[in-house]
């Protein structure tokens, strides 16, 4: 993501169940939900010619373990009825939903809420530029609750359907597959399919006057199940024009395919919208802000960091809010690793240069709080340069300490292991050490659960009878001592350079020989010429 800061489903449902009466509402404390697994979600919806009350039936199949009485559901709009198993039953009313009474000794069951109402948030219904009535599902991190019956935390994903009964004269995109379309007496019902796994902040639908238009392709791009991949765009009806940066959006997601793996889903669409965010990584359906399409504004590198979003975020998700740079880390990080492949080094070096400028600008998150953030309870506050910028310099880090080939390896495998599931850091960290068969507990442990980056105050001098440049490093007391490969680039007299690697140890002070021979002292030092290194750098003086 990026910042900026009476219907035939419902009908069917009502005829398989019977006439429900309204459950009975109290309050009570939300249980725990670790014991439940939502499998599959049934949305049918049905959305108004006008105004902004909708009424839904939701289904959700679960499993549990035996001896879980509840269902700690999560719904903000008033319920009317609920059933488990086909049977009505009576719900508790809690702060941020209901709780569902189940039978202790299954480890199943299937729930049925109707419900109606006014959403606040979550589903963000208003007029189009031309008047028309348009709604977009804006859900992440937990405001999906406010129009859905949901089990609504990252940590437990599932597939899901949609019915959505719509005025005909919109256009409405869901999740996955469309299935089916039906138009009868100014309705249209739309049913969309996601088979795989996904969490409940990427479940949405946009239901708008659209138009579509193919992204075109000249070759087939495999998609995970197998077959090629689809994209388009959808932009508002009085857009004239699609933006010219998704002329990129093949080329991405090919760099995408070749470094991690085919495309997770079965198609791609990117999507005008009006929501909260610049860019929502809705799976298989990309938010993008609807100013950036009529100003003109849409760049590659929203569409690279959205499209990351599918492989890291949705397929792969973080487990529970602590852990979401690796859905934001690696968005941002591969974004600009596609920049790399699309226009050469020198553009990852001027993008790192700025990320990093933005890392030591950042007096609030970065000083103050670790990357893996335990304290912090708002997700929204942790869309900060933490998860964004400093979680994608720490994966530029491992990179460059690791190499190509064991960094990327480690990645697929992390990838694979994870797909359509849940994942922590300390998952990425073992497989990348059983790619690279190095212990790697020091750099999650300094780079992640510590707030800051090292400070340097360097100089050098220069020994001719060793004909050595010998370094001397003071880090700062704000964050401590760090240990990182440092890169020293030497410029000769003759304006000729030679380049070094040198380990600077987590202590206060060092003193390390570079290991060049030099016959005469060097005109200068660089240090991280390439920016490959998260730190406060001085420039080196000599010492005399």
């Amino acid at each position: 993501m990026r910042r900026t800061l009476a219907t035939l489903g419902v009908a069917a449902a009502v005829a398989m169940l019977g006439d429900c009466a309204p459950a009975q509402i109290a309050r009570e404390a939300s249980p725990a939900p670790e014991s439940i697994d939502v499998r599959h979600y049934d949305f049918a919806v049905t959305l108004p010619e006008s105004g902004a009350v909708i009424h839904g039936v939701a289904t959700l199949a679960i499993g549990k373990a035996r001896g879980v009485a509840a269902l700690p559901l999560d719904l903000l709009l008033p319920i009317d009825s609920v059933a488990v198993d086909g049977h009505v039953i009576a719900a508790t009313r809690r702060d941020s939903g209901a709780s569902i009474p189940l039978d202790a000794q299954a480890d199943s069951a299937r729930v049925t809420v109707w419900y109606h109402g006014a959403p606040q948030d979550g589903l963000i219904i208003s007029r189009d530029p031309t008047g028309g009535w348009q709604a977009f599902g804006d859900n992440w991190p937990n405001r999906g609750r406010h129009w859905l019956p949901l089990v609504d935390r990252p940590g437990d994903k599932a597939s899901v359907t949609w019915t959505i009964d719509a005025p005909a004269a919109l256009t409405v995109v869901a999740n996955g597959t469309r299935t089916d379309s039906t138009t009868r007496g100014g309705r249209t019902v739309w049913r969309w399919r996601e088979s795989h796994p996904i969490p409940t902040y990427v479940m949405v639908i946009a239901a708008a006057r659209m138009t579509a238009s193919p992204i075109p392709s000249q070759i087939c791009f495999e998609t995970g199940g197998g077959g090629c991949l689809e994209q388009r765009v959808y932009r508002a009806a009085d857009v004239p024009r699609v933006p010219a940066a998704f002329g990129e959006a093949f080329a991405i997601v090919r760099f995408y395919a070749s470094v991690v793996a085919p495309f997770p889903y079965e198609r791609l669409d990117h999507l005008e919208s009006s929501t909260r965010f610049g860019g929502m990584e809705n799976a298989t359906e990309i938010f993008y802000a609807d100013q950036t399409f009529r100003r003109g504004t849409m760049s590659w590198p929203l569409i690279a960091h959205e499209t990351a979003h599918q492989w890291f975020g949705d397929a792969v998700t973080e487990r529970d809010w602590p852990h979401l740079w690796l859905s934001e880390g690696f968005a941002t990080y591969f974004a600009e690793l596609y920049g790399e492949s699309r226009w050469g080094h020198d553009t990852l070096v001027a993008r790192m240069r700025t990320m990093r400028k933005e890392i030591l600008a950042d007096a609030r998150a970065v000083a103050n709080r670790p990357v893996i953030d335990t304290i912090e309870r708002d997700p929204l506050a942790l869309l900060n340069t933490n998860s964004y910028q400093k979680g994608g310099f720490v994966l530029h880090m491992a990179r460059r300490l690791l190499g190509d080939s064991a960094f990327f390896g480690g990645v697929r495998s992390y990838w694979r292991a994870h797909r359509d599931g849940n994942a922590t850091t300390d998952d990425l960290r073992r497989a990348l050490e059983e790619r690279s068969g190095r212990e790697l507990g020091w750099f999650f442990e300094q780079w992640l659960r510590r707030p800051g980056y090292p400070e340097l105050t360097t100089s050098w001098s220069y020994d001719r009878r060793g004909r050595r440049v010998y370094l001397e490093i003071a880090q700062g007391p704000r964050f401590g001592s760090y240990r990182f490969p440092l890169v020293v680039e030497v410029t000769k007299a003759d304006g000729s350079t030679a380049r070094a690697t040198v380990e600077i140890p987590a202590q206060e002070r060092s003193r390390v020989a570079v290991p060049l021979d030099l016959d005469a002292p060097p005109a200068r030092l660089t240090l991280d010429p390439d920016v490959d290194l998260l730190a406060a750098i001085d420039t080196p003086r000599q010492r005399q």
